[in-house]
């Protein structure tokens, strides 16, 4: 080959765009942090994050305990565990007080550095060593819960439903101003991956399907409002993609705790969406039980939670080779 032509071959090699992966771990859980902040718990929720490998974290009810309750309605609580957790997995650490319409408060963790929200913003960007995410990490209002209210469940002074147009109805009145807001905040942001995760207090018409109805594993067929509506902004529901049969792999992450009824669910998600997204593969973390692919002991929360590994590809260009 003339010199000018492979001269002029590795000229436009390097000058290419290519595309370049970048894989990441992500970890939502709830960890109850009203149970209360001791030590040996605090320990408890540090060994199931590294358990995870996860390079980004989410955390709901990251507070501690409340000084006093009443019912649903409690006072403030005490300092957030969640930068006490972070620090002894040396993590980046943003800690994300209660916002209006949320449920408790969050925090995100990080093996990379995060930056901060601005005024009124709630999704946070963390700096990966691709392009960098930007990260919702959300609890919605737990009350009226819907599954109970069909379910013939007490919970609070809601009423019984009886019907999927009921329930949606109802949905969208107790979690719809929060689903809004989200809407609104991911539409102003340009290119790049999001990840939305966390605590939705409200399962997926993925789910409540009418063959999963059949079976009795849930009370009817229903089409929630907010998972509908998160998947309606180019969002990937990363356990259904990874776990298509929702009766082989339910994916319940409510409860752990025993009771007399229970209305077993899945509640809690991880959300992405990005040029070339991959999921590559899902698990629910949890005490030892079927419902827990990877099993950590003693398990701290009421919560089981959720991991997924996804993958972007982005255009890099290539530097220009030294000469």
């Amino acid at each position: 080959m003339p010199r000018w032509l492979l001269a002029l071959c590795l000229s436009l090699a390097y000058a290419a765009p290519v595309q370049a992966e970048q894989t990441i771990k992500v970890l939502t859980f709830n960890i109850w942090g009203r149970k209360g902040g001791e030590t040996e718990r605090v320990r408890q929720i540090a060994a199931v994050l590294k358990a995870s490998d996860a390079d980004i974290i989410g955390l709901q009810e990251a507070e501690g305990p409340p000084t006093a309750c009443a019912g649903a309605a409690c006072a403030e609580a005490e300092a957030s565990l969640a930068c006490r957790i972070a620090a002894m997995i040396a993590f980046h650490c943003q800690e994300q007080p209660r916002g209006e319409g949320e449920h408790g408060a969050n925090a995100l963790l990080s093996r990379y550095p995060i930056s901060a929200p601005g005024q009124g913003e709630r999704g946070l960007r963390v700096e990966t060593p691709g392009r960098a995410v930007t990260v919702f990490n959300l609890h919605m209002p737990d009350a009226p819960y819907q599954p109970y209210q069909l379910a013939g469940i007490p919970y609070g002074e809601a009423p019984d439903l009886t019907t999927a147009e009921a329930a949606i109805e109802a949905a969208e009145a107790t979690r719809g101003a929060a689903i809004r807001r989200l809407e609104r905040e991911v539409a102003m942001l340009r290119d790049g991956p999001v990840l939305i995760i966390g605590d939705l207090n409200e399962p997926s018409e993925r789910d409540w399907t009418p063959r999963a109805a059949a079976l009795g594993l849930v009370p009817l067929p229903v089409a929630w409002p907010t998972v509908r509506r998160i998947e309606a902004m180019g969002f990937v529901d990363a356990w259904r993609a990874a776990h298509p049969d929702e009766v082989e792999w339910p994916g319940h992450t409510w409860t752990v705790l025993p009771a007399a009824r229970e209305c077993h669910d899945r509640i809690d998600f991880i959300f992405a969406r990005g040029a070339g997204l991959e999921v590559v593969g899902a698990a629910v973390m949890g005490e030892a039980s079927p419902a827990s692919g990877i099993v950590v002991t003693p398990w701290p929360s009421d919560h089981r939670a959720v991991l997924a590994t996804v993958r972007f590809e982005e255009e890099a260009l290539l530097a220009q080779a030294d000469r």
